[in-house]
């Protein structure tokens, strides 16, 4: 049994382009009454190293109050919209026909709909109605890593057809305008919104060697969601650093013994930076120097954080460079929920 290729990957970003200084002027007016000393806050918007981030809403949007039903409306129109851009280009950049596609494999965990998204997905690409579908809400970061895994292990199963993997996350429709909590002001400096698709099957490309996938015992309130009347709001701890620092070591070498791979063969990550201190504690961790995640760092400054998408923003922009030979070894890698590690090893092709 032979294993799959990354044939393509494609990205879609919304319309509204918004600067960090603008956010970080609305921030101000929004928290001030909650922390007297907030100047003593906001440098957080600088130091988190990103400079611009798109939303699928215009900054007046946040300025509003708005219900869970109102903000999940948009999700599922504009959710739809960006998938099925970034899915059309995966697919034309590898010249897949519809026919070819087997299964959809759709990741997102920033809205909400049933029946899933790609069922609506599969008839605006013009895929045939038996196209298996694969829905997986709730991994969030991480889910662009773990839905590489899951499909490329269809992919092997099913030698003779294609998988198209679909992520998207509206991470600013989540926005809470009546949390004044030091979580939503971090969040406020770091998330956004974004699509992204990956085309798996035989033929050229990257080869997807294999995967692992953790999920440490009591740290599920690292991460994830709370549901209040007005959506989803975040929790979010800042001991993700710590996490890296103490557990990554070992869990990418219990994953490349899981593979039969050497730790040390592997010269490239693609990894979800979560933010800046994240990937400070990667590079740490992976005795790089500092600012050695480069293709990392210059998504997150570029796009923020898109939860699971980014990572597959980093791989498009990896694989466009060209800075690889034919064999590397490589591991694309994000965290998540749970709290959990998700980690996808490849081998380079010529670029």
């Amino acid at each position: 049994m032979t294993n799959p290729r990354v044939l393509s990957v494609a990205t879609a970003l919304p319309p509204h382009r918004i600067g960090q200084s603008d956010v970080k002027e609305f921030a101000r007016s929004m928290f001030s009454e909650a922390y007297p000393d907030l100047d003593r806050l906001t440098p957080i918007f600088d130091n988190v190293h990103v400079e611009n981030r798109h939303f699928c809403v215009p900054l007046d949007w946040f300025k509003r109050d708005h219900t869970f039903p109102e903000k999940n409306d948009l999700y599922v129109e504009h959710a739809l919209n960006l998938s099925e851009k970034a899915a059309r280009r995966a697919m034309d950049r590898a010249d897949a026909q519809p026919e070819d596609i087997g299964a959809i494999y759709f990741v997102s965990t920033t809205g909400l709909a049933t029946p899933s998204l790609d069922s609506k997905l599969i008839f605006r690409l013009g895929l045939s109605e038996h196209t298996r579908r694969v829905p997986i809400w709730g991994l969030g970061c991480a889910a662009g890593a773990a839905g590489l895994a899951r499909a490329a292990e269809h992919a092997r199963l099913y030698p003779d057809q294609k998988v198209l993997l679909i992520g998207v996350e509206l991470s600013g429709l989540t926005f809470q305008r009546g949390d004044r909590s030091k979580s939503n002001l971090v969040s406020t400096s770091l998330f956004a919104d974004g699509a992204a698709a990956v085309l798996i099957g035989h033929g050229s490309g990257p080869e997807i060697l294999g995967s692992h996938s953790t999920t440490w015992p009591d740290t599920e309130n690292v991460m994830g969601w709370e549901i209040v009347e007005t959506g989803l709001k975040v929790q979010l701890s800042k001991s993700v650093p710590t996490i890296v620092r103490e557990r990554l070591h070992e869990d990418l070498t219990l994953a490349c013994d899981s593979l039969e791979l050497d730790f040390a063969d592997v010269r490239h990550f693609v990894l979800h930076p979560g933010g800046a201190k994240v990937l400070d504690a990667f590079e740490e961790v992976l005795g790089l120097e500092r600012g050695g995640l480069a293709f990392s760092r210059g998504v997150l400054r570029d796009y923020g954080n898109m939860s699971s998408v980014t990572v597959l923003f980093i791989l498009e922009r990896f694989l466009e460079s060209g800075e690889f030979e034919a064999g590397d070894l490589g591991v694309l890698s994000a965290m998540g929920p749970g709290f959990s590690a998700e980690h996808v090893f490849f081998a380079c092709q010529d670029s």
